[in-house]
């Protein structure tokens, strides 16, 4: 017997099913795939700063309440499993390799700025100060200390191994009777209507010797945008393309372009193993921004994190377990409502 069915089995759903469970509710969340979603090809910055974008207020809002929540998600993780998820608090570097590059990273570092959000900018002495084996051409950067990262396939291990058995296999191609929180990614919209499109997005992984970075870095080179993100194994996940495509062809052209504006960035990042490369496509809205909420009577959803999954997911999991158990409506959720688009 069950009181909340969770529909979709990645970071989202689960996070979801574990906040409800602990608010003692019975779950069943029904997995469609064990690897295929989003969050397997997601690098795990958690990256307010990095993220936030013209326009998008009350996004950036969201995303800066839920990363202050991740400290407390990964030790209550932690406490239950006694997994590690790959934290790191260490904040990251914003790096720029030309003048366009330093004009156009300063844009966004004003932006931010405004928003009372915190960016320390640095000579590109002392970017390298604190990174040696970045570009010797770099032209500038910046210090964000409020940028966090986990490993997102070791968070997913961790929330399985909480909820146990209440994961289950197996693909739901109409929704069970309520309550049920849809949670399916991409195939949120078959089972719902809404607006949720596929954005395909490649993520490669390189692996050499541990301690070639210290930071996740956030590049702008030579008119190309990249992250790289340090493991303590000594990988290093290069990312990402964005296109608006479905399939899950690994193009030369696509590997290259990440390849060109890493090594531009890093350059001894060329020595290390192109151990791997992934597809995988983000679930998107028409305005980039999640969908949060109650859909109709029992069918609530939480869907639509375009690039912020990962981040967003202990924010949504509060929220909608929130809504689900007392009835309460978060007034954090107002800007996300389901039905904006009809």
């Amino acid at each position: 017997m069950t009181d909340l069915t969770v529909v979709g089995g990645g970071i989202i759903g689960l996070a979801v099913a574990w906040r409800c469970r602990q608010r003692g509710m019975r779950v069943t969340v029904h997995d469609g795939g064990a690897d295929d979603a989003a969050w397997y090809a997601a690098a795990g910055m958690l990256a307010p700063v990095a993220e936030a974008a013209f326009g998008q207020e009350a996004l950036t809002a969201l995303m800066i309440e839920s990363a202050s929540r991740w400290p407390g998600f990964v030790a209550g993780l932690h406490e239950e499993t006694g997994l590690d998820v790959g934290f790191d608090p260490r904040g990251s570097l914003a790096v720029a390799l030309t003048g366009d590059d330093l004009a156009e990273a300063q844009r966004m570092w004003a932006y931010r700025e405004q928003h009372d959000l915190k960016v320390r900018r640095l000579l590109p002495s002392a970017v390298r100060e604190l990174e040696p084996a970045l570009s010797p051409r770099l032209r500038g950067g910046a210090y964000v200390p409020d940028d966090l990262q986990v490993d997102p396939r070791r968070v997913v291990a961790a929330l399985r191994a909480a909820l146990g058995d209440a994961v289950v296999p197996g693909k739901v191609t109409e929704l069970p009777p309520g309550p049920v929180v849809v949670a399916a990614g991409t195939g949120t919209a078959a089972l719902t209507g809404l607006p949720v499109r596929p954005v395909k997005g490649l993520v490669l992984r390189l692996r050499g010797e541990p301690g070639l970075l210290q930071h996740v870095v956030v590049g702008y080179a030579d008119g190309r945008h990249v992250y790289l993100v340090p493991r303590a194994d000594g990988e290093v996940v290069v990312g990402a393309t964005q296109e608006e495509r479905a399939d899950f062809a690994v193009t030369a052209g696509a590997v290259l372009e990440l390849l060109r504006a890493a090594t531009d960035i890093v350059p001894e990042l060329g020595e290390l193993t192109l151990s791997e490369t992934v597809v995988r496509h983000r679930p998107s809205t028409p305005d980039n921004a999640p969908l949060l909420g109650r859909l109709r009577d029992d069918v609530y959803v939480a869907a639509g994190h375009h690039r912020n999954g990962v981040l967003l997911a202990p924010v949504t999991a509060d929220l909608i377990a929130d809504l689900v158990f007392t009835g309460r409506h978060d007034p954090l959720l107002e800007a996300f409502a389901p039905g904006r688009f009809a």
